[in-house]
């Protein structure tokens, strides 16, 4: 009679065990998915304010069309490769892919503004340094919103790995979740510097 008490103490305590862990890793995996869809409103938002943007230099930018064309076209691949990867969060092309494609976005944006300086009349532009405030704080807030989702995919791939939840985890077919980059590797090139 003890050793049946006894085992059915440990089938309860493993029941639980994998119970527990199992809901964490669900809890887990859904706030890091709450974290990209953060992500996904403030992407949102500074694709709207893309066109505005191009609007506004167009007209004293005339001869830089390719510029503007070249930010338009990072804009709506960013956009394709954000709806790609808000399907799945957890899939690691789509991650990768808009890690690129909202590096190319940055580049060319910052190619847009860099050749903006050449016009003082558009520097000048109220509406132009409104976009442009605009631009800055929904950088800054995307960046919150990527350490955020970031944070939340860390410790759920953490809770994954370690034991008895890695058990729980490769059972329940738990699959690792991928960190969204600033940019990709290729791109963070260290700058050289010489003076001679």
């Amino acid at each position: 009679m003890g050793i049946f008490i006894f085992l059915v103490a440990v089938v309860l305590l493993v029941g639980f065990i994998v119970m527990d862990a199992y809901n964490r890793l669900v809890t887990l995996r859904n706030r890091y998915q709450n974290a990209f869809s953060q992500i996904d409103v403030q992407l949102r938002r500074r694709y709207d304010l893309i066109p505005n943007l191009v609007e506004s230099v167009k007209g004293y930018m005339k001869h830089e069309r390719d510029t503007l064309e070249a930010v338009i076209a990072a804009r709506n691949s960013a956009i394709s490769a954000n709806r790609q990867a808000a399907q799945d969060p957890s899939d690691p092309q789509a991650m990768q892919q808009l890690s690129s494609a909202e590096a190319a976005l940055t580049g060319s944006l910052g190619r847009l503004f860099a050749l903006s300086e050449a016009y003082p009349d558009l520097k000048a532009n109220e509406n132009m340094a409104q976009l442009m405030e605009e631009l800055r704080s929904t950088e800054n807030r995307i960046a919150f919103a990527r350490q955020a989702f970031n944070d939340s995919v860390t410790l759920y791939n953490t809770k994954r790995e370690v034991f008895p939840s890695n058990l729980v985890a490769s059972s329940f077919n738990f699959r690792s979740a991928q960190l969204l980059e600033e940019s990709p590797p290729e791109v963070k090139a260290v700058p050289r510097v010489s003076f001679s």
